[in-house]
Parts: C-alpha cells; structure tokens; sequence
C-alpha cells in the first residue's frame, strides 16, 4: 500500500522537476531572436518587392489553421521549435509582418529574409533584405524594446537573448556558383574566408549592441538539394559532391570563428549548431527517419521548382509532405525541420537553459 502511494507521489515529484527545469529555461533565455534565410524566414519577404516569397498555399498548408505565413515550408521552421523548447511562443513573428507590433515581438523575433547572405552580392540577385540591413532593423527594435519595457529591462533581455543566425547556402548557390562576378574575384576558398570575415564583423557588432548568446548554423549538405540534383544529370541526379565538400570546409571555418571569438570577447558564448551531419543522414537513410521520398521534393514536379513555381493547382504535388525530406526543391518540409530541431534543442538547451 504505501509502495502505491510512493509511485504517484514519485510522479508529482518528477512533473515539479520538469516543470521547474523549463521554467529556468525560460527565464534564463526571454526570447528567440532570428538572422538570415529562407531556412529561416518567418515571411519578412512578404512585404518587400521580391519574387523570392512564399506567401500562398500549397505553402504553409500544414501550419496552424493552414496559413501561408511566408515561410518556405508546409508548416514550422527550425526557429518555431527552438522557441517552443525554451518555454516561449511555437511561431515566432515576422518583424516586418503588420499583423505584430513589439509587445509580440518581446519574446521573440525573426529578421530573416529568404534569398539572402553573408554577401551582399547574394542578397542583390533577388532583390531581397540584405543582411546589414537585418542587423539595422534590429537597432531598430531595439530602440521599440526599450520605449516598450524600459531601457534598463530591456538591456537584461538583450544580454539574455538566443540569437539564431543561419545563412550561407545562397552565397555559393545563388550567388558564387551561378554568376561570375565573386568567382572572378576569388577562388572558392578565398570566398569562404571572404564570407567567414563578413560573419566575424556581424558578430562582433551584435556583441557591441549587448547580445551574448548565439547559435550559428552552418551550411546544410547543399549539394543535395533536389534543385542541385536535378542538373547533375551526368552522375545519375545523385548528390553534387562537390558542393557537399564546400560546405564541410565552410562549417569548419565557422567552427574555427566560433571558437576562436568565445575566447576573445568576454561573456560570449556561441553554439556551432552542425546541421551537416543529421541532415546527411536523413537524406542518404531517409526510410530510417520515416520517409520515402529523399531525391524530389513534395511540391510540383519535386525537382526544380519553389517560390511562385510551387503553386496550388500543380497536380503532381504530392498530398503528404510527411512522405518527403523536401517540401518544395530548395527547402525541408516541416518533418525534417522537427527532426533536425530535435536533434539540436537539447544541444541547445544543455548550453543555454
């Protein structure tokens, strides 16, 4: 009888802990503050004259009530899961959406802007938001944070931020590999560095606006993106790989920047979030994460179509994206993006929380 009693009593105990452990999570990180791409792009696109958006359906048909926020999936994105795991909002907002003003932006807010990079060549391709510019209206917000919970608050919060930052893919996919402008001017290894230095310098000025917390993101195994695959038809559409290689080299120059600015700016402490490595997994064993289909995407023709090409009516749209890696022949689907989020939050959670 009182081993009965215990049982339950053990349970409340281990609920009261568990309740506790994200409660500090929660305190000790107030928000969720996003930079970079359409990987993580919560619909800042949608307001800009760009035709790099993601604003209608099939887009966002498995988010909330079916909604095309602008970001480039069938539902969530990395960044919403991240949020959720630290106690705060599921979705974080758009800064530029109208729909939010600062006191939804408080716990969390997303700069990002799809088709953008480190270089701000990259960013010019498709007329998108520049990643200067994300910092800008983060000076921006910054400013509305301290007219909204006083400076003195709002300086706690800023210290005490996450800052997400993932971006780099459309510097060499978009950018170095498809025009001749940055491959005139540097070898792919020079451009890595180029870019290397470009991130140490956004660092460096968010460390000086008051943020001490950061995950970077470095590049997913790009040359298998079905978009990628479906020009390689000399190897059979298989993966690029020589795209792959550059993105391990990059991801090790950002591993090195990581470690080396955690040693130089007091206080600092920044997470190199490997995305390679599980992503690889997914899509060279995708039927041991629950999938079928690793090589096309879910929308259209599954080989070369996103934004305004991935379209409602295309018959050939598959009707579960759970079925897929991709969601549309640049971007994961919401499955992937849940996966590869559960395999970093308690990476994150460990170094944060």
């Amino acid at each position: 009888m009182a081993k009965d009693r215990y049982i339950p009593g053990l349970l409340v105990t281990i609920l009261v802990l568990k309740l506790a452990y994200y409660a500090e999570a929660r305190a000790k990180v107030p928000a969720v503050i996003v930079f970079g791409d359409s990987s993580v792009d919560a619909g800042n696109n949608n307001v800009i004259s760009t035709v790099l958006k993601s604003n209608f359906r099939p887009y966002g048909r498995d988010f909330e009530g079916g909604r095309p926020t602008g970001r480039f999936s069938n539902g969530r994105i990395p960044p919403d899961f991240i949020s959720e795991a630290f106690g705060l909002k599921p979705a974080i907002p758009a800064y530029l959406d109208p729909m939010y003003n600062i006191s939804d932006f408080a716990t969390g807010v997303c700069f990002a802007s799809a088709g953008t990079g480190y270089d701000n060549a990259t960013s010019d391709v498709l007329n998108v938001i520049p990643f200067w510019k994300e910092l800008e209206n983060y000076k921006e917000y910054q400013n509305r944070m301290r007219a909204y919970v006083g400076k003195r608050k709002a300086n706690v919060i800023f210290r005490n931020t996450l800052y997400l930052m993932s971006l780099g893919t459309n510097d060499f996919l978009e950018n170095y590999y498809t025009f001749p402008g940055r491959r005139s001017q540097f070898t792919v290894n020079q451009y890595q560095d180029f870019l290397v230095g470009l991130a140490e310098n956004f660092f460096r000025e968010l460390y000086a606006l008051g943020a001490r917390k950061f995950s970077l993101t470095g590049l997913p195994p790009m040359g298998c993106l079905p978009l990628e695959r479906a020009t390689n038809f000399m190897n059979q559409f298989d993966c690029v790989e020589d795209y792959n290689k550059v993105a391990l080299e990059f991801n090790g120059k950002l591993n090195s920047l990581a470690t080396k600015l955690n040693k130089d700016l007091p206080g600092i402490k920044i997470f190199s979030a490997n995305v390679y490595e599980i992503f690889n997994q997914i899509i060279r064993e995708p039927s041991s994460f629950g999938f079928e289909v690793a090589g096309m995407a879910c929308c259209a023709t599954g080989t070369f179509e996103m934004s305004y090409m991935c379209n409602e009516q295309n018959p050939f749209t598959c009707p579960d994206a759970t079925k897929y890696v991709f969601w549309d022949a640049f971007h994961p689907t919401e499955k992937t993006n849940k996966i590869i989020s559960d395999h970093l939050i308690p990476q994150l959670l460990a170094t944060f929380a």
